[in-house]
């Protein structure tokens, strides 16, 4: 499994794949990515050093993954994560965090904003129809708003190729991700482990229609072959 990598186009950083004692919703249907954990702390903790190692500081920003929120990485990988960014002039940090743990964020916010460093959080809310959000993906959300959202999230993550999807839906998603958040990552469906499989007419109707209006959006992340809501797919055990 690649843990580390560098994202040089629109907003360029550095990304790691860290490993905590795994997401506590575990209901989404379109995601197996939960199943990159373990409940060894000091096993997550000497991972997630080796994986922060090969940071260089580059572009300043690091986003930091995981397979839940931030805060099932545990006290010790956090501190490891302030460490790195003090010793590679890092001033910007992109954490995970699902609306169950929005609590969280203010006091993570106080800690990293005291070391000299912004914290931004995106979460994955996939999409603002409520309805499919809650009743197909089953995101845990409840009924919230964007603008509710929006008070502890700076970023947003939207799922695309999912049947039942349109034209109409896509794009209002991220007229609404662009009016309330800092930015918007489209993420596309690809095969996992789970029952949900990509519509490719779907998938053809953003690819024709949608993605050409926000390509050169500096606020907007178009990821085709994203890997992040699967540790694998039926036919490879190859990692995300």
């Amino acid at each position: 499994m690649e843990r580390y990598s560098i994202i040089t186009s629109k907003n360029p950083r550095e990304i790691v794949l860290l490993r905590g004692t795994g997401c506590k919703w575990r209901r989404c249907t379109f995601c197996d990515y939960h199943l990159d954990f373990s409940t060894d702390e000091q096993a997550n903790f000497e991972l997630n050093k080796n994986v922060l190692s090969k940071v260089t500081g580059i572009y300043n920003k690091l986003e930091v993954i995981n397979s839940g929120s931030f805060c099932d990485m545990g006290d010790r990988t956090i501190q490891q994560i302030i460490e790195t960014c003090l010793a590679k002039n890092i001033n910007t940090v992109h954490f995970e965090c699902h609306y169950m743990h929005r609590d969280e964020v203010p006091k993570t916010r106080k800690l990293f904003s005291e070391n000299g460093i912004t914290l931004k959080i995106k979460t994955g809310v996939e999409t603002f129809d409520i309805d499919y959000r809650e009743n197909v993906m089953k995101k845990g959300f409840g009924g919230a708003l964007p603008q509710e959202i929006a008070k502890y999230a700076d970023e947003v993550c939207l799922l695309f190729g999912l049947t039942g999807q349109t034209a109409k839906s896509m794009k209002n998603d991220i007229e609404t991700g662009l009016k309330y958040f800092d930015r918007v990552c489209v993420n596309i469906m690809t095969p996992n482990t789970t029952n949900v499989m990509p519509d490719n007419d779907v998938i053809k109707t953003f690819s024709e229609l949608i993605a050409p209006d926000y390509i050169n959006n500096n606020r907007v992340d178009i990821l085709m072959n994203n890997t992040d809501f699967g540790v694998g797919s039926p036919d490879s055990d190859k990692g995300a």
